[in-house]
């Protein structure tokens, strides 16, 4: 199986801000703690994604992929909005195992999503056969489906299922009309089943009739071939106990599908989306 997003990090609170005090997040996560989460789980390749914003996390990532066979790409982060970014994504480009970009666009006003500076640096992205993880909100879809259509020859990865309100039994209206908009454009070209165990409120259960539904959901939506497989570890730790837990819910939701369709969701829309067998002859 390939997981297409996990993150890594040396900790510190300066710089990780964001990630909870006396959390399971509170400590390192970096490739040997990585070999360990996905050790006899089925998982025998990874992307890792960015995590700080900052030109630095895409070359520490890239440091770290060259290590190991098992992390088989990056999606790292390079400032969009300066005018420096076609020489920033040229330098990383250069590297076989850099294959995306992402900004923490769930964090930005809805105008951000339209800034002219932000969409030319989304438009130099092609130009170095780069793909753009796409990070928000559910409230944040009518936005991100104007920043779509401003950017059609850029190959974009839906983020988390768009990280709906996860409310135990139904499917968020809003979500489900935003992401039948959001499929209509074939330059989405997957989104990824993951993320979905943090979108429940502290202090409710995790429900798995509701992940159920939306994985059956997502599905019918986008169909076998743009679904993919990502845990979001170590940030899943936060409500679920282990990598495995998740690598466990996915394979066990895609059961009732074909042998064919299984291989896609779990590994094959992963490579192509990302192009890795095209990067892995570089």
């Amino acid at each position: 199986m390939l997981d297409t997003h996990h993150h890594l990090w040396r900790y510190s609170p300066e710089e990780y801000p964001w990630i909870p005090s006396g959390s399971p997040l509170a400590t390192d996560q970096g490739l040997p703690q990585l070999e360990a989460a996905t050790s006899d789980t089925g998982v025998t390749g990874t992307i890792a994604v960015q995590a700080r914003q900052v030109v630095e996390e895409s070359t520490d990532l890239l440091q770290i992929a060259d290590q190991s066979p098992l992390i088989r790409g990056v999606v790292g982060w390079v400032p969009l909005t300066s005018a420096s970014v076609a020489s920033d994504l040229e330098s990383l480009a250069s590297h076989p195992k850099f294959v995306g970009v992402r900004h923490v666009l769930q964090d930005e006003p809805d105008d951000f999503f339209l800034r002219d500076d932000f969409h030319h640096g989304l438009a130099q992205l092609p130009k170095f056969s780069l793909r753009y993880d796409l990070l928000l909100f559910q409230r944040q879809l009518p936005a991100a489906t104007r920043l779509l259509d401003r950017q059609p020859e850029l190959g974009i990865i839906i983020d988390h299922l768009a990280k709906p309100n996860a409310r135990n039994g139904q499917i968020e209206k809003d979500w489900q009309v935003g992401m039948k908009e959001i499929a209509k454009r074939d330059h989405v070209l997957g989104v990824k089943f993951s993320g979905l165990a943090t979108e429940f409120s502290n202090d409710a259960p995790i429900d798995p009739d509701t992940i159920r539904a939306y994985f059956l959901e997502t599905l019918e939506i986008f169909g076998p071939k743009r679904v993919m497989l990502g845990t979001d570890w170590p940030v899943c730790l936060l409500r679920l106990d282990s990598y495995l837990d998740w690598i466990r819910t996915v394979t066990s939701l895609v059961t009732s599908l074909s042998h064919d369709e299984q291989e896609q969701i779990l590994t094959k829309n992963g490579e192509s989306a990302y192009q890795l067998e095209t990067f892995a002859g570089k």
